[in-house]
């Protein structure tokens, strides 16, 4: 009697194609299908029905794995994956983890036991080789700035992004440049890292440790970073910092102590949330719904995506200026 193996060969597809063809999975090509289907038809293959009771199919289901739903960033792409679900009669199971890897797995674990249909990586805390544990089991979207090629990643071109912001600074003529991170080890906060330590020896200037802040995300945490920035010995004149609400808190904290923006300190930020908008902030945008959007369609092109290699998408960024540069 034939096996899954022998289809697999016959069709050419892979042993995972031919188990997404048996189990009804909605992201299979066209093509692939009616080769599956040709084999299993030469061949004669009957499936066991033990194991086809067992299996669920297509759930008709998306993961989404978020640090947290309450920061405007990861809402946003929220916002872009759901507009875009719906239109495909798609529904959403949303993993808020806080970057606990313990809860990644669990997301993980659901898609290896076919209960939702693919996975979205909003951020992550997990090892990139943990992934691969995974990734036979169904579509994985990464919304980083990925150098692999394993899975289909969508983001903005981080390290080009943060050169960028610091040219700008640079050429309104800082050199004493402090900046934020959401994560030190984060995929998208290494390459920023890269760019700024670049940057500053492009222009000479040493790296001071004291002017990279870590665990920046939210309004209180950029307010937090003024305690710091008033026990320094040597301050910087400009900050680029990790997003609109960090440089929000960063610069009422500032004024409240009488500071002038920009003239004593320039701020510099990304995203474009309305609240830059709100305050005046200067800001590098970051189209966050389209990243949604772009992964939703990704999982439902997923076959395709893999077998021609169109594993990456790079979104353009642009500087909004306002007052605080």
């Amino acid at each position: 009697m034939a096996n899954i193996r022998e289809i697999a060969q016959l069709a050419g597809v892979s042993i995972t194609t031919v188990s997404r063809v048996l189990n009804n999975h909605p992201y299979v090509s066209k093509e692939k299908k009616e080769a599956v289907h040709k084999a299993i038809e030469t061949l004669n293959y009957k499936r066991n029905v033990h194991a086809l009771h067992l299996s669920k199919g297509s759930s008709n289901m998306i993961g989404v794995v978020i640090p947290s739903i309450n920061h405007p960033y990861f809402s946003s792409i929220v916002e872009g994956i759901a507009d875009q679900a719906m239109k495909h009669d798609l529904q959403l199971v949303l993993f808020q983890t806080n970057y606990e890897t313990t809860k990644e797995i669990d997301s993980l674990e659901l898609l290896r036991g076919q209960l939702i249909d693919g996975l979205i990586f909003c951020s992550r805390a997990i090892s990139y080789d943990v992934l691969l544990e995974y990734k036979t089991y169904g579509p994985i979207i990464l919304c980083e700035d990925s150098d692999q090629n394993d899975f289909p990643s969508i983001s903005i071109p981080h390290e080009e992004a943060f050169q960028f912001g610091m040219e700008y600074l640079i050429s309104k003529g800082h050199k004493k440049i402090a900046y934020t991170l959401g994560r030190l080890e984060g995929p998208n906060s290494l390459k920023r890292r890269k760019a700024y330590e670049n940057m500053m020896k492009r222009i000479n200037q040493r790296i001071h440790n004291d002017w990279i802040f870590d665990e920046c995300l939210t309004i209180n945490d950029g307010a937090q970073i003024i305690d710091k920035y008033m026990e320094l010995k040597e301050k910087p004149t400009a900050f680029l910092v990790t997003n609109d609400q960090v440089a929000a808190g960063l610069k009422l904290a500032a004024e409240e102590l009488h500071f002038k923006i920009p003239q004593d300190m320039a701020i510099l930020s990304f995203d474009n949330q309305p609240i830059s908008q709100i305050l005046g902030i200067s800001t590098i945008e970051i189209q966050t719904k389209e990243i949604g959007r772009l992964a939703i369609k990704s999982i439902i092109q997923f076959e395709e995506i893999i077998d021609q290699k169109k594993n990456k998408i790079l979104l353009p960024f642009t500087l909004i200026e306002r007052t605080t540069v």
